[in-house]
């Protein structure tokens, strides 16, 4: 080859070569960068196929298993060495059949667990997937008290939004037009102790006076937050946190009122409530009375153990005119009490835990319905185990202690000495001292005060688990 043709990196070159090299060097890089994502979707594929592979292999196994049970071979019969006498062969055949139907047990039995595994592991993952998740939390806050002592502690932040996106006309609620935003119609807090021994349900009013912080403005349409931020208000009521400032405002104004690490946190809109209830077809709550709501009308016709439809449900927690009611948010505070603890006994209830449909239904409607931070299967389950099986004397229901009458600007004051008593006692799970009205316990007919907790054990240290 001509001497001439031939260059290096350090010889002369027209601009044609140049270019050339250029193009060369960009074709290099494309090269190597479309090698790696090869080489990362590759890796993805991998897992993917890894993960449909177990229940698939499973079920294989458990395939396997009862064709080699079911199908009997000439060789499992064996062959015949003597002449044996009728007795003989009556009680070989009898012992044969048995062995047979030990077999069949085991199998079934195995088939049973496959289902329950591949069952529970594919709720689980299509849960969690569907789920929506939305920044919530600040665990790190300066105004939770001896964090390091409430390790262990599970505190779900519960909060109803009344938000009209997607109400039917049919409801009666109203519709976004009308009301546009959302607000916090419920604000709870499921509070379950490291050594799960009780569960304490406290609500808060919607009215409650609060000094709410700066807050990150947050879109219910979008449910995602804008670097606008909303200036902290001396004086507001609790609802306007979640409006302005979403789940992390809500958040930020508890963690200050209770000093208690919320590491859960569940946005609900109450109008999944409609196909939750559906779902389970219908709980049992209990009535003193009637409800008979001025706006929304007759609600349950008639006083004590009564099962209610989702439209029912939806009406019964978002009734504030009922006839009769000390104050419009205590007496729709006592209804969304008993209603969420017969929601959650329906659903741990063999009726629903054993009807794939009316469970699958649940959940399906639950995941449409709800939002949050780390809130998942298991997280649920934590709350819902907690609660099955608790007598009245583990399962406190009460509302955060007021002076119980609305301040000239029509917000509800917190007693600060008994809240913090309260508070005090959740974070260090010592006796509740505090008496306080409680709704009956979901499907009963009791109505008494509540006694005070003795369950807890002693003080917590910082060091526990």
């Amino acid at each position: 080859m001509d001497r001439l043709t031939m260059t290096d990196e350090l010889e002369a070159i027209d601009d044609a070569t140049i270019t050339k090299r250029k193009i060369d060097h960009t074709l290099a890089r494309f090269s190597a960068a479309h090698d790696e994502l090869e080489a990362e979707e590759a890796k993805k594929r991998e897992r993917r196929e890894r993960l449909a592979s177990r229940p698939a292999a499973l079920l294989e196994q458990t395939r396997t298993a009862l064709q080699r049970v079911v199908m009997t071979t000439d060789a499992e019969v064996g062959e015949e060495s003597a002449p044996q006498t009728r007795l003989q062969e009556k009680k070989e055949r009898k012992t044969r059949q048995a062995a047979k139907a030990g077999r069949i047990a085991a199998a079934v039995v195995a088939a049973l667990v496959f289902l329950s595994i591949g069952s529970a592991w594919g709720a689980q993952t299509w849960f969690d997937a569907k789920f929506n998740n939305v920044a919530s939390l600040d665990e790190d806050s300066a105004d939770i008290q001896d964090a390091a002592g409430q390790t262990g502690d599970e505190n779900f932040l519960m909060v109803g939004s009344d938000t009209r996106d997607g109400a039917a006309a049919e409801d009666g609620v109203g519709d976004a037009d009308g009301t546009p935003g959302a607000r916090s119609d419920t604000v709870m807090i499921a509070h379950v102790p490291a050594d799960r021994q009780r569960v304490v349900m406290v609500s808060f009013p919607r009215d409650l006076e609060i000094s709410r912080p700066e807050c990150k403005r947050w879109d219910p349409a979008t449910s995602s937050y804008s670097e606008e931020t909303s200036p902290a208000q001396k004086i507001a009521k609790l609802n306007t946190a979640y409006a302005v400032g979403g789940p992390q405002c809500v958040t930020k104004v508890i963690q200050q009122i209770t000093g208690m690490k919320m590491n859960h946190f569940v946005g609900i809109d109450f109008n999944g409530f409609k196909s939750m209830v559906d779902a389970v077809q219908g709980v049992t709550v209990y009535n003193e009375k009637p409800v008979d709501d001025g706006t929304l009308g007759m609600i349950i016709p008639q006083a004590g153990e009564v099962r209610i439809s989702g439209d029912q449900a939806l009406n019964y927690v978002r009734a504030r005119h009922v006839k009769g009611d000390p104050t419009s948010d205590y007496g729709r505070i006592k209804r969304q009490q008993a209603f969420l603890g017969a929601l959650l006994k329906t659903v741990m209830s063999k009726e629903v835990i054993l009807d794939t449909g009316k469970l699958s239904g649940f959940i399906d409607a639950f995941a449409k319905a709800t939002f949050g931070e780390n809130l998942g299967i298991k997280q649920m389950m934590t709350l819902a185990k907690s609660m099955r099986g608790m007598g009245s004397d583990k399962v406190k229901f009460l509302t955060v202690p007021t002076t119980g009458e609305a301040n000239g600007r029509g917000n509800e004051v917190l007693v600060q000495s008994k809240a913090k008593a309260v508070f005090e006692a959740l974070i260090n799970n010592t006796p509740l001292e505090e008496k306080a009205p409680a709704p009956p316990a979901a499907g009963t007919a009791d109505t008494a005060p509540t006694s005070t907790a003795k369950s807890g054990g002693a003080k917590k240290s910082s060091s526990s688990g």
